[in-house]
């Protein structure tokens, strides 16, 4: 598995590399190099993307289009969003791009293994913007073909109307942006969720906050279903918050691909999704991967049919981090009355 200006494998990439290969890629591949347990993959680099679009630019203008929108004319903006979107799709990878993505699927995942395709934006995922979920993601994807469609499909969700809107409105030009995409072996999951490395309520750091169902996370991270949640202390492993749910739909694998969802079985419905043991080697690990990147995550997670745990992402907690970041006072031209103003006057 040799990496190229294409293609990028996790073993040989981590965050420094974002600017190719993303906020996704570049933490699947930090999370491998570090020793955490990560299904295998590659990604696309964001050069791929270029040579697509540079070949569209070639015989119409494309990004220009999208710079002269005025972020405050919806309608326009979502016009130009339909637009672009059909027109990546429906538009051809450059025959030696196809061979290449084509042949590291293969060598990931033979003939018809299922993978996710994900994007992963070069703008997403920093520590001082909280860009993720603007692009898609697809599921349980087989076969070189539909991979390369996926791939077509996540390129052109970089002009979404919430991401063209999102770049207006911050002022990110065009030619600074681009996608790259992951392509990671599908976890059979039994148990998903996410986790956060500080309390999502709270902020408080010294506990880890579990959530998690049966089947794959999207159900969880797609907010279609209420998980079950533990808050496990980082001092001493123990479990102050243990709030069971009444989980009613899972999401599963199709036989044909992609991703259908399910009744939870009765008996299933209102018991524990994972085990004291598991919630135990979740904790251990988000501790891990905060040490490793030395601030707040927010973790997804998934443990499959035999009971093995996988990280699927891990990405800067902004939440807190950014009310942290905050001011607490508004300043002053007389540095005593900005520090008055903190503690409302008295002295």
């Amino acid at each position: 598995m040799t990496s190229t200006e294409t293609i990028g494998w996790f073993a040989d990439i981590g965050l420094v590399d974002r600017p190719s290969v993303g906020g996704k890629g570049g933490s699947l591949g930090e999370l491998t190099r570090a020793g955490i347990a990560v299904p295998p993959g590659f990604v696309v680099r964001t050069a791929a993307f270029e040579r697509f679009i540079e070949a569209l630019e070639a015989s119409a203008p494309l990004r220009a289009e999208v710079e002269a929108l005025d972020p405050s004319d919806l309608d326009a903006v979502t016009a130009c969003s339909k637009k672009l979107r059909a027109r990546l799709e429906a538009s051809d990878m450059p025959d030696a791009l196809r061979a290449e993505i084509a042949g590291a699927y293969a060598e990931l995942a033979g003939a018809d293994r299922p993978v996710a395709v994900r994007s992963s934006a070069t703008t997403e995922d920093a520590e001082d913007a909280s860009f993720a979920g603007l692009q898609d993601t697809f599921l349980w994807v087989m076969g070189a073909d539909e991979v390369l469609h996926r791939i077509r499909t996540c390129w052109a969700s970089l002009y979404s109307v919430e991401s063209l809107s999102y770049r207006l409105k911050h002022g990110l030009p065009e030619t600074g942006v681009a996608m790259a995409v992951v392509v990671q072996t599908m976890v059979d999951a039994r148990t998903a969720g996410v986790m956060f490395t500080r309390s999502p309520l709270t902020g408080d750091r010294s506990v880890v906050a579990i959530e998690g169902s049966w089947g794959l996370g999207s159900s969880v991270v797609g907010g279609e279903v209420t998980p079950d949640r533990f808050v496990v202390s980082k001092i001493t492993g123990e479990i102050s918050v243990r709030d069971i749910s009444k989980k009613l739909i899972q999401h599963v694998p199709a036989a044909a691909g992609g991703v259908d969802e399910l009744d939870v079985p009765t008996e299933r419905q209102t018991i524990p999704c994972l085990s004291d043991e598991e919630i135990s080697a979740l904790t251990d690990t988000a501790k891990k991967v905060e040490r490793h990147y030395g601030r707040p995550q927010d973790i997804e997670w998934a443990v499959d049919q035999g009971g093995a745990l996988m990280l699927l992402q891990s990405r800067p907690e902004t939440v807190w981090s950014q009310k942290e970041a905050a001011p607490v006072a508004k300043p002053q031209a007389d540095p005593l009355m900005h520090v008055l103003s903190i503690f409302g006057g008295k002295r």
